[in-house]
């Protein structure tokens, strides 16, 4: 059983900041890629952030450039994405994803496991 469980979302005012968090269970953290997704209503999914296993090298979705930090703490399972300067456009419901392979990870049929999301809403 492979469970991903996203907290840390809410109501934010533009400019503002937050911090998402997603904890793993059911799998070896440590050989599964990360990766952040985000759905706004009437949208494709769309590609935030991924870390990968191993090397830990990270890769950015052009929404978020500059703006988003994501990490991962393997002792606690868990994945972070840090967001600031956050502006109406960034809202949506959040999704984290888990793949075993380390490429193309901007593309959401890489990953095996998502969580049920959370939501981000981001006031003008």
């Amino acid at each position: 059983q492979v469970q991903l469980v996203e907290s840390g979302g809410g109501l934010v005012q533009a400019g503002g900041s937050l911090r998402l968090s997603c904890t793993a269970s059911g799998l070896t953290f440590n050989t599964y890629s990360m990766g952040w997704f985000r759905q706004a209503p009437g949208k494709e999914r769309e590609f935030v952030a991924a870390i990968r296993w191993g090397d830990g090298s990270t890769k950015y979705g052009d929404s978020v450039k500059d703006r988003g930090t994501i990490s991962r703490d393997n002792a606690k399972n868990t994945v972070y994405l840090q967001m600031i300067s956050l502006k109406p456009e960034d809202t949506a419901i959040y999704y984290c994803a888990a793949a075993r392979l380390a490429d193309t990870l901007a593309r959401a049929g890489r990953y095996d496991y998502w969580g049920q999301g959370t939501q981000v809403t981001v006031s003008s």
